[in-house]
């Protein structure tokens, strides 16, 4: 753990962010691919996604590419990638500052895409009874209306 204060990464200091950068999906994509945003949301029903979320870790990929194929009922963990920001990026409001201080999931979003580089062979995922438990509690976020995506 780094003894440095944490800083908000915004549109315009992004630059000074160092990767590698990973991205979760249920979807099996190509390395050149661009994911963009304007899509179906993967963690809330009839929302069209204005930005494509990405991390500096392996971890939160990991629980993105896992709850969005669970969330669609899509069979397997699905597919983290290396991926490269093609455009300014900010800190993930949704993350940064909600259960811990600062963004120790390093946690990004951007309008502008992501370019896939690769995709991660060997990832270590989670058991399914901890899947099972973040299910479960994302559902009681909706139910209580805790559960808005600030997009």
């Amino acid at each position: 753990m780094s003894n440095q204060a944490w800083g908000p990464v915004t549109i315009d200091n992004c630059g000074e962010v160092e990767g590698p950068f990973y991205h979760g999906t249920r979807w099996s994509l190509a390395p050149g691919a661009l994911l963009t945003p304007g899509f179906a949301s993967n963690f809330e029903e009839g929302r069209v996604s204005n930005n494509v979320y990405f991390s500096a870790l392996i971890e939160p990929a990991a629980w993105g590419a896992e709850l969005a194929s669970a969330l669609a009922g899509v069979e397997g963990r699905g597919h983290i990638y290396l991926v490269e920001p093609v455009g300014p990026f900010e800190d993930d409001p949704n993350l940064t500052n909600k259960r811990f201080p600062g963004n120790p999931t390093r946690s990004y979003r951007t309008r502008h895409g992501l370019r896939i580089v690769a995709e991660l062979q060997s990832w270590e995922g989670h058991s399914p009874e901890a899947i099972g438990q973040m299910l479960d509690h994302l559902a009681e976020l909706r139910r209580s209306g805790r559960a808005a995506i600030e997009d």
